[in-house]
């Protein structure tokens, strides 16, 4: 038995497909919208379809950006010779808070996970192993987050770079173990950033 109109339905099953969104925060947000204006709702759907539309991946570090390269990759003061492995374009946002890092970023977007079915192949691996030139980058900061899957990730990045002769370094652990990097406050980012640790 129906609750709502088909239309409100379809709205609540839409918000429900949000990550972190049960069915009563779908009820809210699907009424929310229905008691904006319409230029406040188109508004709101045109910068859904704008970002959509606008996104891409720079051709260099896979961070999501309106510009090919990236603004970090663009800007000059960055240090070429430090990069930075993180598993999503969230992380390089927490990274950036800290203000600590000068450095370019290299976004993996995920980390091996075989019980996932997710492999080196299926990750920006091959990519990142390309900007490798021992001439130019001096050191490989893995900042993977501190699970399972990401400590695998960091370990096999080390096994494949070390014999390059490039210097790898992993993030301390001052973030807590099952934690991830978008929710770590600016502070123990920067101790890890601090803390980090040659493999």
């Amino acid at each position: 038995m129906l609750y709502y109109s088909p239309s409100i339905e379809k709205l609540v099953e839409a918000f429900e497909k949000l990550p972190s969104i049960g069915h009563k925060t779908a009820v809210r947000l699907a009424f929310h919208m229905l008691d904006l204006s319409k230029e406040e709702t188109d508004e709101f759907v045109n910068a859904i379809i704008n970002a959509k539309n606008n996104l891409k991946y720079c051709s260099k570090c896979y961070n999501i950006s309106d510009t090919d390269p990236c603004s970090i990759c663009a800007n000059p003061k960055r240090d070429e010779s430090v990069i930075c492995v993180v598993e999503d374009v969230k992380d390089i946002i927490a990274m950036e808070k800290t203000h600590e890092f000068k450095g370019v970023y290299h976004v993996l977007h995920g980390s091996i996970s075989p019980m996932n079915g997710i492999g080196p192949d299926d990750i920006k691996l091959k990519e990142l192993l390309a900007r490798l030139n021992p001439e130019i980058v001096k050191e490989l900061i893995l900042a993977t987050n501190p699970r399972v899957e990401g400590e695998a990730t960091a370990m096999y990045i080390s096994k494949l770079v070390k014999p390059l002769g490039i210097k790898v370094t992993r993030i301390a652990h001052g973030i807590p173990v099952g934690g991830d990097l978008e929710y770590t406050d600016e502070v123990t980012l920067t101790k890890a950033l601090e803390g980090r640790r040659e493999m």
